[in-house]
């Protein structure tokens, strides 16, 4: 059988590029069978997935970031389902964040990445599916394998996106240097929350977390008991607060001690739907997925439970 690696050479600053030297005749280790491509423009990933699964290959193989395997990951499905049910899906993370390694217990670096995919399992694992707008106000349906967010999280990663920080400094610099600009500027969203059939509130949120995975903004473990593979999401719930207090929680936030904070909430469910309401009216509630800007509010979240086959 065949495999297909996708290969963002700009991830990682540059350093992706580098190595693939290095990389690539351990990856054909891995698979004799080995198409390789390299990503040139944004969602170029998704579209080069989708055709390789199309073509047969049968698993895939993303080397870069998290953005990159976000985009891989979405090459996994279209319009009418998933392309290939049975492809399996891998990735070798040499990106800035590595936050959805991280749920896996994989160590940083290629090195790493390659080492434990050598002899990593095939599980199957949820896929989180949004639909909602785009900055245009246009529908738009995304998939995410580790963890989608709206509200302060998605402004600052539209500011890390934007940012030369995230360039000269990395991911985890960048996002905590945005969380802490952006904190004083930003104020919380109303809007109203259902998850499932069980939550239906109206509130003012800092930052809500829809997870798969348990890390997101460079580390940041967000929602410490989330599982890839039990069928629901993590739905944490932030609300601002005093500006000392978000500071507190932001620096329990990479512990996951933030979950035990009066202004946290944490429920479960399989589907999520977030929409502003009147107060929120002129300013745009955005949205992340596994760290690339998504679109905004109105948005529906819903679990695909298994629906990827995952070597890790």
């Amino acid at each position: 059988m065949s495999a297909f690696a996708v290969v963002n050479p700009r991830s990682a600053n540059g350093r992706t590029a580098r190595e693939w030297r290095a990389i690539a005749p351990l990856l054909s280790e891995i698979y004799p069978r080995l198409d390789v491509a390299f990503t040139r423009a944004p969602r170029d990933a998704a579209h080069l997935v989708r055709t390789a699964l199309r073509e047969g290959h049968h698993e895939i193989v993303a080397v870069g970031g998290d953005g990159t395997i976000n985009e891989a990951v979405n090459g996994f499905f279209d319009i009418n389902g998933p392309v290939s049910p049975d492809a399996v899906f891998s990735f070798i993370t040499s990106g800035t964040g590595g936050d959805f390694r991280k749920s896996f217990g994989v160590e940083e670096g290629s090195g790493a990445a390659l080492a434990h995919l050598k002899s990593a399992p095939i599980r199957s694992v949820d896929v989180g599916r949004l639909s909602c707008l785009s900055r245009k106000g246009e529908p738009l349906i995304r998939h995410f394998v580790n963890i989608a967010s709206f509200g302060l999280s998605g402004a600052v990663v539209d500011s890390v996106n934007r940012s030369r920080i995230a360039k000269l400094f990395g991911g985890p610099f960048a996002f905590g240097f945005h969380s802490a600009l952006d904190m004083l500027t930003y104020s919380d969203r109303v809007v109203r929350l259902i998850v499932d059939n069980g939550y239906d509130e109206i509130a003012a949120i800092s930052t809500v977390a829809v997870a798969n995975g348990q890390y997101f903004g460079g580390g940041m473990r967000v929602a410490p008991s989330a599982a890839v593979d039990d069928g629901a999401f993590d739905v944490v719930v932030m609300t601002g607060g005093s500006r000392a207090r978000m500071l507190q929680d932001m620096k329990l936030i990479y512990s996951g001690e933030h979950i035990d904070s009066p202004n946290v909430r944490v429920l479960r469910g399989r589907k999520v739907v977030a929409v502003p309401v009147a107060q929120t009216r002129g300013l745009a509630v955005l949205i992340e997925t596994d760290g690339e800007s998504a679109g905004r509010l109105p948005a529906t979240f819903e679990i695909l439970p298994r629906a990827l086959q995952l070597r890790c």
